[in-house]
């Protein structure tokens, strides 16, 4: 990838340096004829009085000083000097003229290669008269090209330098063009290398893998992505060596005590009488609740619990919850705060899986409530939701635990996990629940102060997207 991109921007430099390099010489070539066509034109007018100052000083034609005139004059031009009377005298040509015509000097060579056209397409002819004190002394005839396209050698030099010069800007821009296209491919395929070692690497099962972000540009943005999924992957791993441990965990202690019953009454330790049965009876009761949650958990995270929609009143809903759970809140002395709404309620939403979640909410706040403590519970109704706080003034949670709760098996006080009891999984059904009715769920929680749990539900599942209490 690096040599393509280098090979890419090197093939873009390279056209837009010829294409430069050949507008520059376009314009040059038109704006240098335009003034050279400018300076003949300027040196044609100024033969009559050149001449006649030649004739005025020497008296008569003198052929040095004609020499003299025809080495200044523009080349391709030719002047024929004729008496007044109009018989011809001589004729006056740059004496370049006839180097260029035999191709020997340096006429020819200075043209080859500068990118100029020295052939001339077109003549012009001006007859001048040049005048003395006594009236006219001669008549010039100057025939000369329209544009000026054969240059002298002043003009020459001239051309050259600047081609040479064009052609070193050319080269050096090649060369730094080159340097930035390497130095550009470099750091641009550099982190991306990086990044490709470190996704094998994270392939491998090394999650710790980062890539250094040394950009904020989309390369950066890609490497931020990328430490943010190993990061994720990292904790995914965690959480799923956890739940390995946590299944172990749950499903072992209820089957040792099991076995030991067992042992002991065949072993004749202890009696297999009612209460001995009603024991083992309650671990199997575990064992089937902790399979059964475990099932509908698993159902519920790849998506194939299909909820059965009806009306649902969540007054009435929450009283049948509250029936439930009243004699183990009466036999903890909990005072129990119930805010009925002033009027019905009515959201759609599956009756069995909401009661399942009010369930498991008031359940956990049973839990973790101290002997004679308090637990509150009370609807806010909007015009597209319903929250349903539930307020406790157990334990609380710690700030650093609250992210987690809604984890599978994940329990704040592990010291109390087994006194409290339950499977684990209750409040992560009750966040799949909340989910699969378009909700949310808020949790507020000091520690040693106790914890609010709000349940946020729309009243109807397809206008959750339009509700701006349902923006969190």
């Amino acid at each position: 990838m690096s040599r393509r991109l280098f090979l890419s921007s090197l093939v873009i430099i390279l056209i837009t340096l010829l294409l430069s390099m050949l507008s520059v010489n376009f314009v040059f070539q038109r704006q240098f004829s335009d003034y050279l066509t400018h300076s003949t034109e300027a040196a044609i007018e100024q033969l009559p009085e050149r001449l006649s100052s030649s004739y005025l000083s020497n008296g008569c034609w003198d052929p040095q000083a004609l020499n003299n005139i025809a080495h200044t004059l523009p080349l391709g031009t030719e002047i024929v000097l004729k008496e007044p009377s109009g018989k011809t005298m001589l004729t006056l040509a740059n004496p370049m003229e006839s180097m260029m015509h035999n191709g020997s000097g340096m006429g020819m060579g200075m043209g080859m290669g500068m990118g100029m056209d020295y052939s001339v397409h077109e003549w012009k002819t001006k007859t001048l008269n040049v005048n003395g004190p006594q009236g006219i002394l001669a008549i010039a005839v100057v025939h000369y090209p329209a544009s000026a396209r054969i240059l002298n050698p002043s003009d020459a030099s001239f051309v050259s330098a600047i081609y040479r010069s064009l052609l070193l800007a050319g080269s050096l821009a090649l060369i730094i063009g080159i340097l930035l296209s390497y130095w550009t491919s470099r750091r641009l395929v550099s982190p991306l290398q990086r990044l490709t070692k470190a996704v094998h690497r994270v392939g491998e099962g090394h999650l710790d893998e980062q890539v250094p972000i040394s950009t904020k540009d989309e390369v950066g943005q890609l490497a931020t992505a990328f430490n943010d999924m190993a990061d994720n992957l990292k904790k995914q791993e965690y959480l799923r060596k956890q739940f390995t441990a946590d299944i172990a965990h749950e499903l072992r202690t209820p089957l040792t005590s099991i076995r030991s019953y067992i042992e002991a009454f065949q072993d004749g330790v202890l009696p297999a009488d009612a209460e001995n049965l009603t024991i083992i009876n309650e671990e199997i009761e575990r064992l089937v609740a902790l399979s059964s949650d475990l099932k509908d958990l698993n159902v519920a995270e790849i998506g194939a619990l299909k909820p059965n929609f009806t009306q649902i009143n969540v007054e009435e809903l929450l009283d049948k919850v509250i029936y439930k759970l009243y004699p183990l809140i009466q036999e903890r002395e909990i005072n129990l705060e119930w805010e009925k709404p002033k009027q019905s309620i009515v959201i759609q939403g599956d009756e069995h899986l909401l009661t399942r979640l009010f369930y498991n909410v008031l359940h956990n706040a049973y839990k973790y409530t101290q002997s004679k403590g308090q637990i509150s519970i009370r609807i806010e109704n909007s015009t597209l939701d319903v929250r349903v706080r539930v307020r406790d003034s157990g334990m609380g949670i710690p700030e650093e635990d609250l992210p987690f709760i809604f984890e599978r098996f994940y329990r704040a006080d592990k010291s109390r996990a087994r006194q409290t009891g339950g499977t684990g999984i209750g409040l992560a059904l009750v966040q799949q629940i909340t989910q699969l009715h378009k909700g949310t769920i808020e949790v507020e929680s000091n520690l040693g102060q106790g914890s609010e749990f709000t349940v946020i539900l729309p009243k109807k599942p397809e206008d959750r997207s339009k509700s701006p209490s349902s923006e969190h």
